[in-house]
């Protein structure tokens, strides 16, 4: 559904493309704008679940500074890193800058109550899943046994669960 709706918008598309701005200021811009104009004021439904927000981005942010840092890789994931970063956040969780998008958009949905967030949050689950699927085959393709055994030590998405 994303793809789609990129492919529609033409040039802008690369722009938008660039997940992180959609994920943390597009999306939340288009959730506030919506609730403010069905409510006629913007509001924060339940503010208990407003931490899930800077963690989300603090987990995308800190683990790409991280990865920048190990010399594992480039911005974004348009080319394979040149090796196989298995320490910090990647010890727990393989896709952990991945994840924080996914812990963001569900504070956005959680602490707005929004059907907007909700429906981005549910659409951005597959979208990332099949990226994941996606990465997972260039690195097996590039990292061979040592991605293989990796994958059987480290989660894919949620550390000691999935």
């Amino acid at each position: 559904m994303i793809e789609a709706i990129l492919n529609a918008l033409g040039p802008p598309r690369r722009l938008l493309e660039r997940t992180p701005l959609r994920t943390f200021v597009i999306y939340p811009l288009l959730v506030v704008g919506s609730e403010t104009l069905r409510r006629r004021r913007f509001e924060i439904a339940d503010p208990r679940f407003l931490p899930l927000l800077p963690w989300g981005y603090l987990q995308y942010r800190l683990t790409g500074d991280y990865r920048q840092r190990q010399r594992a890789g480039a911005h974004g994931f348009d080319k394979p890193p040149d090796r196989l970063l298995q320490s910090g956040p990647y010890a727990y969780t393989r896709n952990p800058m991945y994840l924080g998008h996914l812990i963001f958009l569900l504070g956005l949905a959680l602490s707005t109550r929004s059907a907007l967030a909700w429906v981005l949050w549910l659409v951005n689950i597959p979208w990332f899943h099949r990226r994941v699927l996606y990465d997972e085959q260039r690195l097996r393709a590039k990292f061979g046994t040592e991605f293989t055994s990796y994958c059987r030590r480290v989660k894919r998405w949620i550390p000691y669960v999935v």
